[in-house]
């Protein structure tokens, strides 16, 4: 194990010797100094994990020490040290980023517990930045599996207004991954390091909806025994998500269109507006103009989230991604099961492509988790799929694959290259009806075309 190294600043020499044993004797790693103009030529030429500095010393004292430390990139925990301390003095000096202040004389414990509580919280700190890296990787644009030219598209309008606080409003069938979308849009922002609150407003009762959303003061109502925040002012700096916005009742509508229109809030039973910072993104499954025109969403407020809306394809619009899915699921429930499935059988891959998938994306991860459960091998074959899938009748099914061939990218070719030809045969080569048959643009079916090298009849 490296050991914890420590700077120590201190003018006194016997307490420099004194402090050096204990921490010796504890396995940590000890450099002195005895001014702070030395100290922080040490601090600056190698690395500490703390630093224990004195407050009154001749020349720099340790809180003119602590402002020049804090004008550079040295990351060390500062704990100041002093016979001669007062509460302003210890005020001061965190203000100025000491970790902690400890009174001389101390006992060898003490000092002990302080680095111990430092390290610590040292630890939590970089495991919360390693979570934060691998949540933002996680919802970064390369994890989400797309190929599909609409998917593309949204992609890139994503990247152009993640920046921007104006309001988003995602909509698409359920399963098709619109808080995916939503975190993408916080994580790819300047606000990534700030909170991202999600909130479903057709699954809170809408008697504690409100007090959810913008916080009650204490006595407000029965239950309400002590102040509490709402999600408004925990997601302040970050964003908040208003899964199934479509859900919000009437009265909530007209303080939500408040917000937006005054970037404040009131807490239930105060009269006192607290000022936010938050981005609103909000999802819905509903046609919202058609709630609009019958008059269960108000306009005002559609008009206010519909700033810049995003609608996510059903993946029956966009089946050219399924094989993508596929593999991207089974690689993601391998990890999480311990397992090894290497590829998928014909059949099944062939029932997966031609199944409606009313689910949508969370349907399908389902149907995968499911059959690499119940997989006997290290193949995903027809008999692990749910029944109802196994039972479905396609419109029409694509011709079979060679036997000899496993691989999922050469096989999901394939089968895209055989549903072409099929359609450009029911078509008649016209390629307008046979995209609209494929399920696909105009444009996607001539790349694929060329890409594949399908030689049409004439």
């Amino acid at each position: 194990m490296i050991s914890k190294r420590i700077l120590i600043v201190d003018d006194e020499e016997s307490f420099r010797h004194m402090l050096s044993v204990i921490l010796i004797k504890e396995g940590y790693e000890v450099e002195t100094s005895p001014n702070a103009e030395e100290g922080l030529r040490k601090a600056a030429a190698s690395t500490f994990d703390h630093i224990l500095c004195d407050i009154r010393m001749p020349g720099m004292d340790g809180l003119a020490f602590l402002r020049e430390i804090k004008k550079t990139d040295i990351e060390a925990t500062i704990i100041v040290m002093s016979a001669y301390g007062t509460a302003d003095i210890a005020i001061e000096a965190m203000k100025l980023g000491a970790y902690d202040y400890i009174s001389k004389p101390f006992k060898p414990d003490e000092i002990i517990l302080t680095l111990r509580k430092a390290e610590e919280r040292e630890q939590l700190r970089k495991e919360n930045q390693l979570l934060r890296k691998e949540v933002a990787r996680e919802y970064s644009f390369e994890n989400i599996v797309s190929k599909n030219e609409q998917m593309q598209k949204l992609f890139d309008v994503i990247k152009k207004v993640s920046h921007y606080k104006s309001t988003v409003l995602i909509t698409g069938e359920s399963g098709t991954g619109k808080e995916l979308i939503a975190r993408a849009l916080h994580y790819n922002s300047d606000r990534s390091q700030n909170p991202f609150i999600a909130v479903n407003c057709g699954a809170i009762p809408e008697n504690l909806l409100e007090s959810e959303l913008f916080g009650h003061a204490r006595g407000a109502f029965t239950d309400a025994i002590r102040t509490k925040k709402g999600l408004f002012e925990e997601a302040d700096a970050g964003t908040l998500f208003l899964d199934e916005i479509g859900e919000l009742p009437g009265q909530l509508q007209v303080k939500l269109l408040r917000v937006l229109q005054d970037g404040e809030i009131r807490r239930i039973g105060e009269s006192k507006p607290i000022q936010i910072d938050v981005r609103i993104v909000a999802a819905t499954v509903k046609d919202l103009q058609k709630e609009v025109n019958e008059g269960r969403f108000r306009e005002d407020l559609f008009y206010r989230l519909n700033v810049l809306p995003l609608h996510i394809p059903p993946l029956r619009e966009r089946k050219e991604d399924i094989p993508l899915l596929i593999h991207h699921f089974i690689g993601k429930y391998n990890e999480a099961m311990n397992k090894n499935i290497k590829n998928i059988g014909h059949k099944a891959l062939e029932t997966l492509m031609s199944y409606k998938w009313y689910g949508n994306v969370r349907e399908l991860e389902n149907t995968i988790e499911r059959a690499i459960v119940l997989s006997e091998s290290n193949d995903i074959e027809f008999e692990n799929l749910p029944v109802e899938i196994q039972n479905f009748k396609a419109e029409f099914q694509p011709e079979p694959m060679p036997d000899e061939e496993y691989s999922i990218k050469k096989t999901s070719k394939a089968l895209e290259v055989n549903l072409i030809k099929k359609a450009l045969k029911k078509t008649k080569g016209n390629h307008t009806h046979a995209a609209r048959l494929l399920e696909i643009s105009h444009r996607a079916l001539l790349y694929k075309i060329k890409e594949y090298e399908i030689v049409e009849n004439q």
